[in-house]
């Protein structure tokens, strides 16, 4: 697959800055020279009056830069890029209201732990404070939603906030880290400071990473001596680089395991000890595996309420080991008997370097398997029905062999897919879990198929969702971007709705939708090929079709508006109070 970057930054491809000591730069300069340290090839972002320095420094060198239509996309398609890629993502946005623009992309990285480096322009230092044109305090708005948050107040500082920021934002648990540059720094010319060297050097934050030997061993005596020993891995594994690890544990010590909804790749979908999602919209056999099981180990999870239901009823019978990088996490919602601070790839190979003698989980699994026979995930496909997005999302998976990577808003689509494409490799699984963020998904697919040119891109949106960022197709059209955007179109706000349907006598407050764009002719618009798939038959054909394009498509799958996403826990109850778990 090829993509079409901009003239721009194909003629700045053939134009290699010069090299300029620093001493000569001014502060945008030698802020594009610390990016390039840090091996920064690409940025996303919106140029405005606060940042045009830097966007002049940035125009004389070969750093990619992608143009969203909106800050809002252009953040999340840093998520995007971040996930896949393992890289920090970048975003450069202006003062005010390109600044407050991107505030939920900094959020959502937050609550998922995303690793973001955020730019944003500021008024001049001597006007701060004054309600200027374009002024908001930035600092202020994302104290509580950054792992750290600067201000430059003299140029010299750049090199040292830079490389802070990026230092912050990739170690420890990762997660987003916001840069405010005043306008006159950008200007000001760069005078470096005696004694002062780039080395990061940050005695309030340690992360630990080694785990503690003694709570190690705690731990591999519990593995042993546990009869109905269950993993729950979240996506610290995923952050670790630590799937093989788990993998080797699970297997060694035949343990089944379950995954949050972020931790979903962490192990094959269709591995025989993979129980499925456990939470709100798990498996049958995942959540009550939880309920029954007398060790958990958790792995990189935090324990939050869309995965643990009510906590008065929260795995009773077990016994918690909770491996984190996040001393915060622990104990935080569960008691946990054996903690483990630490990084999860290290933590795993030391429980793996113990070899301590297997403990008998054969009737454990066979039980497990039972339930897996009688409970799976289930859907009405009888009669007349129409086109039922379980329908859809099975045929994307059996076209993209598991293989592809999937983003996703927030909603009932999520949860479908969560539910019915199965992984086969770690990293290719990018949405919205803390925040819920809708209009996230096609943004953020966007940011990863920028990251794996190679790789099929599939973004998995809601009608109501794609309509929040619908403007970066701009994207598509201009680069040639190939990703495919599959809208399951039931014309409502579907989460909402099934809510509504639920909880409220079925009284559907402003959650039907009953005008829409054309999204074919939308897509045309964009000289992007488009389909309209309305049954099953067309579905298998078109799909394949769609999928198997070098090119970027817009695919509106109009699917049953009256379909609930089942299994599911209703709020305040436990895991073991599921409804819509049908025997096969």
């Amino acid at each position: 697959m090829m993509m079409k970057f901009t003239v721009e930054a194909e003629r700045l491809k053939e134009e290699p800055a010069t090299s300029v000591a620093l001493k000569e730069m001014n502060g945008a300069e030698v802020f594009i020279e610390t990016l390039k340290k840090h091996q920064v090839e690409v940025v996303f972002g919106y140029p405005g009056g606060a940042v045009l320095p830097i966007y002049d420094a940035l125009y004389k060198n070969p750093i990619k830069h992608i143009l969203a239509r909106h800050e809002q996309g252009a953040i999340h398609a840093a998520e995007g890029y971040a996930r896949v890629s393992g890289k920090v993502g970048v975003v450069i946005a202006t003062s005010g209201p390109g600044a407050t623009n991107v505030v939920t992309g900094i959020a959502d990285a937050m609550m998922d732990s995303i690793p973001l480096v955020v730019f944003t322009g500021q008024v001049a230092t001597t006007v701060i404070g004054t309600d200027a044109f374009q002024e908001a305090d930035i600092i202020g708005i994302t104290q509580p939603i950054t792992k750290h948050n600067y201000q430059v107040k003299d140029v010299a500082d750049f090199p040292r906030i830079i490389n802070e920021a990026f230092h912050i934002a990739s170690t420890g648990r990762p997660g987003p880290v916001v840069v405010d540059i005043p306008k006159n720094m950008a200007t000001g010319i760069f005078v470096p400071k005696e004694g002062v060297t780039e080395t990061v050097n940050l005695p309030g934050y340690q992360p630990t990473t080694t785990p503690n030997f003694l709570q190690i061993q705690k731990a591999s005596q519990a593995i042993t001596n546990a009869k109905q020993p269950l993993i729950l891995a979240g996506a610290g594994v995923l952050f670790a680089k630590a799937n093989e690890q788990l993998k080797e544990l699970a297997e060694k010590y035949q343990i089944p395991i379950t995954n949050t909804l972020l931790g979903l790749g962490s192990i094959e979908g269709t591995h025989p000890l993979f129980l499925g999602m456990a939470g709100m919209h798990g498996t049958y056999t995942a959540n009550m595996a939880i309920q029954t099981c007398d060790l958990l180990i958790n792995v990189g999870a935090r324990f939050d309420d869309r995965l643990t239901g009510n906590l008065n009823y929260f795995a009773p019978n077990a016994k918690v080991i909770h491996i984190d990088i996040d001393p915060a996490e622990i104990g935080k919602n569960v008691p946990t008997e054996i903690p483990i601070v630490g990084d999860a790839k290290e933590a795993l190979e030391a429980l793996l370097n113990q070899n301590v003698p297997n403990g008998n989980t054969a009737a454990w699994l066979e039980s497990l398997n039972v339930n897996q026979v009688q409970y799976p995930l289930h859907y009405d496909a009888s009669g007349d029905r129409g086109l039922l997005p379980q329908q859809v999302l099975e045929l994307v998976h059996e076209y993209t062999n598991g293989d592809a990577v999937v983003t996703t808003d927030v909603g009932q689509h999520q949860m479908w897919t969560a539910q019915y494409y199965k992984f086969s490799q770690p990293h290719n699984w990018v949405t919205s879990g803390g925040l819920g963020t809708m209009g996230f998904g096609f943004p953020a697919a966007i940011g990863a198929q920028i990251a794996k040119p190679d790789a099929k891109v599939v973004s998995i949106v809601g009608d109501a969702g794609f309509q929040m960022t619908l403007q970066e197709l701009s994207l598509l059209q201009e680069m040639r971007i190939p990703v495919k955007v599959i809208i399951l179109n039931n014309q409502a706000l579907g989460m909402v709705r099934q809510w509504q349907e639920t909880f409220h006598g079925e009284r559907y407050s402003q959650s039907l939708i009953s005008v829409q764009p054309d999204f074919v002719k939308l897509a045309a618009a964009y000289d992007i090929k488009g389909y309209k798939i309305e049954t099953y038959e067309d579905a298998k054909v078109q799909l394949k079709e769609a999928l198997a394009s070098d090119e970027p498509v817009l695919i509106d799958c109009r699917v049953v508006q009256k379909e609930s996403v089942l299994p599911m826990v209703a709020p305040g109850r436990g895991l073991h109070e599921m409804i819509g778990v049908k025997p096969e």
